[in-house]
């Protein structure tokens, strides 16, 4: 059987759609919801763009590991005469659309993979990227547990945050507690 000019173009664009599929696959970038390669020389490439908040910088020589997104509320409570921030309550995706859990994210502030491991961070800087939004933030990390992603976790930036802040309006009682919603994108760095 001959083939005409329309199969050929349609093999040929099956072929590169199957070359770029697994040049995806192939960049070190996730690969499932608790798997990462490492980094290779391109990790600079895909760390965040700190724009006006330089003073975020990962520690020098360091090494991008693993950059999720977070989807969740900071949660606040009323003393009285102002909100207190209370600890985060968020989940942690793979994929900006929030399709692939890879863990949660908690007081301490802590970060736990699905794998297991959890890392515990002190906010050594921060930045008002946007003033609507819970400032960008750089931490250390106080303690690095368990095997998985989270392993040998040195630093961790919060960027790209949107909403997330305390209510400008006070509340109603002593003690109250209110859940605000944000977005923010983590990196975390060995």
């Amino acid at each position: 059987m001959r083939k005409t000019g329309l199969h050929w173009r349609a093999y040929a664009l099956a072929t590169l759609a199957a070359a770029a599929l697994l040049g995806g696959c192939a960049d070190g970038g996730l690969v499932g919801p608790d798997r990462w390669t490492a980094p290779d020389s391109r990790s600079e490439a895909r760390a965040p763009n700190l724009g006006a908040c330089g003073n975020l910088q990962a520690p020098a020589g360091s090494k991008l590991a693993s950059h999720t997104y977070a989807d969740g509320v900071q949660i606040y409570r009323w003393n009285g005469t102002s909100w207190d921030f209370v600890a985060p309550s968020a989940r942690l995706s793979a994929d900006a659309a929030g399709k692939s859990t890879v863990g949660t994210h908690y007081a301490g502030p802590t970060w736990e993979s699905n794998s297991g491991s959890t890392v515990v961070g002190a906010v050594s800087d921060r930045c008002i990227a946007d003033a609507n939004a819970i400032p960008w933030l750089l931490l250390n990390v106080t303690s690095s547990q368990g095997p998985g992603i989270y392993r040998g976790t040195i630093a961790i930036q919060r960027v790209n945050t949107v909403g997330g802040k305390a209510p400008s309006t006070p509340g109603s009682v002593i003690g109250e507690v209110t859940n605000v919603p944000y977005t923010a994108e983590y990196y975390f760095y060995r």
